[in-house]
């Protein structure tokens, strides 16, 4: 055989029959070698050491049961030389595509259910990144397919986060400090102060709630869902568990505390909010009662008076009503380190005479 290259551009099953190697192919594309050459069928002579296949950069579609996943592959180069006969074989690697941090990101979608296919094509992926150099592995492995975690983690894969429908798994390449980021480390809560033109506070009481606070009546509070802005969140946190419309106007201050829960940190923001709606409809699963309160029987309470955290908040709110002190407004910029819209939070007041804040509602 010519000690040229043969290569074939297509998906192929290598059968070895004797000492003359026959090679079946779907399509096939020949350079040089062939003896023999019809639409489907290549032979020469020569002597492989093992059944293999010659696949397409483009990839391969396979089949278990009912099943149908597909796989990217790698075309290995045959010499004819019979020197190097490790290279003619079948090389296989999940779909998925590079970070910018390069790293690779696994396509769930494309994820084969079979537990055997999975693990034979996760350990030759492993092989073709390692090669090719990558760093960081996100697999995220839905729900339905949970069979996999533990082959995963038997490769050397860990958990880096789970949420209801998914685990996040990670794996670290380079023999070196992993550089991926950790999990979220933090929760962030909102709390509203809505006093109206009467110097009435909407406040609530909780219906699941420590014993010591059993009885007080509070600010509305709550966490801020995914992709939602702390502006927003404090405005449906209130309209949630007390039917009152409201306009954000500033981020009065912010509290920051670690191990609360899950050994997470804990970012909460008192929102000034304006009331533009008067009737309280509670929210029954989360709320006992809510009302408006006078702002001195407000403050009066023990828990309030006793708690210093608590009667700086409502100190600063108070002035703020005052105009003895300017909390953080919101402005959406685009910054081109990323160009994308955000919200940054800053106070803007008058430089000649601080007579309070020259915005009062939330700026675009």
């Amino acid at each position: 055989m010519d000690s040229k290259l043969f290569d074939a551009k297509s998906v192929c099953v290598a059968n070895l029959i004797g000492s003359k190697g026959l090679l079946s192919f779907s399509s096939c594309n020949y350079k040089a070698g062939c003896l023999r050459v019809s639409p489907f069928i290549c032979s020469y002579k020569g002597t492989l050491p093992e059944a293999a296949c010659l696949s397409t950069a483009k990839g391969a579609n396979g089949s278990v049961g009912q099943e149908t996943y597909e796989v990217k592959t790698y075309s290995y180069r045959y010499d004819g030389s019979n020197t190097n006969p490790g290279l003619f074989r079948e090389k296989r690697v999940l779909d998925a595509f590079d970070d910018e941090y390069g790293g690779v990101v696994v396509n769930p979608e494309k994820l084969p259910f079979e537990t055997n296919v999975f693990a034979s094509i996760l350990r030759s992926s492993l092989s073709i990144w390692r090669t090719e150099g990558k760093k960081g592995i996100w697999l995220k492995l839905p729900v339905e397919k949970c069979d996999l975690v533990p082959i995963a983690i038997r490769e050397g894969f860990q958990y880096h986060h789970a949420e209801k429908g998914y685990v996040m798994m990670t794996y670290w390449i380079p023999n070196e400090p992993c550089m991926l980021p950790a999990n979220a480390s933090h929760q962030v809560g909102v709390g509203g102060f809505v006093m109206n033109d009467k110097n009435e506070v909407l406040v609530v009481q909780e219906k699941h709630c420590a014993p010591e606070l059993a009885g007080l009546w509070k600010l509305p509070t709550g966490f801020i869902l995914e992709s939602e802005e702390i502006f927003t969140g404090a405005v449906r946190e209130v309209k949630e568990e007390t039917g009152i419309d409201t306009e954000f106007l500033e981020v009065i201050a912010f509290r920051h505390a670690h191990n609360v829960a899950f050994e997470k940190s804990d970012l909460f923001f008192i929102c000034m909010l304006r009331p533009v709606s008067s009737e309280i409809k509670t929210d029954d699963l989360e709320v006992q009662a809510a009302k408006w309160m006078a702002l001195t029987e407000f403050v009066e309470q023990p828990l309030i008076k006793g708690d210093n955290m608590f009667k700086k908040i409502i100190d600063m709110c108070i002035a703020r009503t005052r105009k003895r002190y300017c909390g953080l407004s919101v402005h959406k910029v685009v910054s081109k380190f990323d160009n994308r819209l955000s919200s940054l939070y800053f106070n803007v007041v008058d430089d000649q005479r601080f007579d309070g804040c020259l915005h009062d509602s939330c700026s675009t």
